[in-house]
């Protein structure tokens, strides 16, 4: 395929495509929140790695998705986790992770969720990231403020002024190698930052990350379907995100923080 053509979306379109992400989130969180609860949910394989697991869930959930944007725009593309991409001819693509945090998944832990965001030649401009188990929906579009279950998310009322003071969110690599390294770069972040806290969703790490829940938040090894909605939202409310770049071990990845500790932490982890 050439190069997509310009979208042009007016701010009414957005919004009819974030409320098909936001629709189509829900219904493939309900069913995996079924799942869930029953706890019967077991890894059919490995991927990359022994630890890198996908469930029969995590396949039903992308199926749905697919299905659903397939049936309301047929033009679109789709990237999906599990099942690659899908081309289109509207310029537009469909970014999801249908079960992202997928290891917690199949552990019971509740820290999990459904991400789609859409995007165009100029990036993403709507996406929505659902957590079944808190009921919490986070969405944003380019031109309109991040929302937390439809009420604007706000700067939280504990300012956080240096590095010292900062909650830090991050997660690991699959690959043994990667972790050691990122080993290295924890050991020298700890003694700096409040504390350090690693659940296992790169995309609600992301959306807590806009809501104040965290100071900062950063991985390496994530992929498109990780974070593509989450860093929408981190950037519609107001926090600074980055690239971090390829170094010896450490594959690219992202950060997002509060921009008062961004340059600070940046010297640490990228």
């Amino acid at each position: 395929m050439g190069p997509a053509p310009p979208t042009g979306l007016r701010v009414s379109e957005e919004s009819e495509l974030l409320a098909l992400a936001v629709s189509v989130a829900r219904e493939a969180g309900g069913m995996l929140l079924e799942r869930f609860i029953a706890g019967a949910e077991r890894a059919l394989a490995s991927k990359t790695t022994p630890t890198d697991l996908v469930s029969e869930a995590d396949l039903a959930s992308e199926r749905l998705i697919r299905e659903r944007i397939a049936a309301a725009r047929p033009d679109d593309a789709i990237l999906g986790e599990e099942g690659g991409g899908e081309d289109g001819t509207s310029g537009l693509t469909w970014v999801a992770d249908p079960l992202d945090g997928t290891v917690d998944f199949l552990f019971g832990i509740p820290q999990w969720c459904v991400s789609i965001a859409i995007r165009d030649e100029r990036g993403a401009f709507a996406g929505a990231v659902f957590d079944p188990c808190r009921d919490e929906l986070f969405s944003a579009t380019r031109v309109a403020p991040p929302l937390l279950n439809g009420a604007l998310i706000r700067p939280p009322t504990r300012e956080c002024e240096e590095l010292s003071h900062a909650m830090v969110a991050t997660g690991f690599a699959y690959d043994s190698c990667v972790r050691a390294a990122q080993a290295e770069v924890l050991a020298r972040l700890l003694p700096c930052v409040r504390d350090i806290r690693r659940f296992g969703s790169a995309a609600l790490d992301l959306a807590w990350t806009a809501a104040g829940r965290y100071d900062a938040y950063f991985e390496r090894t994530v992929k498109p379907w990780d974070i593509a909605a989450g860093v929408l939202v981190c950037q519609r409310a107001g926090l600074a995100v980055c690239d971090l770049p390829e170094r010896p071990g450490l594959p690219p990845g992202v950060m997002a923080s509060t921009p008062v500790i961004a340059e600070e932490l940046l010297a640490l982890v990228g």
